[in-house]
C-alpha cells in the first residue's frame, strides 16, 4: 500500500496563522501534503487583486514545514489540477466557499476517488488576510490622527 496524499488549496496572499494551522491539520490526514496556490487570474475573478504574484505565493508556501509539494492552479478548470495530483483526500479550509457535496459529485463524474473533508476553524484575531490588512489600515489611520493631534 502506497503513501496517502492530501491536497490543500488557497490563495495564500499574506501568510498567517490560519494558513499554517490549515496546512498542519491537512498534513495530519496523509503522508504527503500537496498544496495548490490559486493562479493570479483566479484570485482576480473570485476575490481581489492579488498582493503578490502567484509564483511568489507558491514559493513562500513551499518553504512551510508541512508542505511537500506546491503547484499553481489552472484558471480554466480547477479539477484539472486534481486529476494531475491524484489526491486521496482534498482538505478544504474552514472558510473556503466550496460546497463539499458539489465537489464530491464532480469528482465522481470524473472518476476521481478522493475523499473531501473540511478543516476546523483556527480562532486567532489575525487568522485572515483581510483581517491583517484591516489592522494595518486601522493602525496607519490612528498613527496619522495622532500625528495631527501632536502637530497642532
Amino acid at each position: 500500500m502506497g503513501e496517502k496524499r492530501v491536497m490543500a488549496a488557497g490563495v495564500f496572499d499574506l501568510l498567517h496563522l490560519g494558513h499554517i494551522h490549515y496546512l498542519e491539520e491537512a498534513k495530519k490526514l496523509a503522508d504527503e501534503l500537496v498544496v495548490v496556490v490559486a493562479c493570479d487570474e483566479t484570485v482576480r475573478k473570485r476575490k481581489h487583486e492579488p498582493l503578490m504574484k502567484e509564483d511568489v505565493r507558491a514559493e513562500m508556501v513551499s518553504f512551510l514545514k508541512p508542505v511537500d509539494e506546491v503547484f499553481v492552479g489552472y484558471q480554466d478548470d480547477k479539477y484539472r489540477t486534481v486529476e494531475e495530483i491524484k489526491p486521496d483526500i482534498i482538505a478544504l479550509g474552514y472558510d473556503q466557499r466550496h460546497e463539499e457535496n458539489s465537489i464530491r459529485e464532480e469528482l465522481k463524474k470524473r472518476g476521481i476517488g478522493a475523499e473531501v473533508t473540511r478543516m476546523e476553524h483556527y480562532n486567532h484575531d489575525l487568522d485572515g488576510t483581510r483581517k491583517i490588512i484591516r489592522k494595518i489600515i486601522d493602525w496607519y489611520s490612528m498613527k496619522k490622527e495622532l500625528e495631527k493631534v501632536e502637530g497642532t
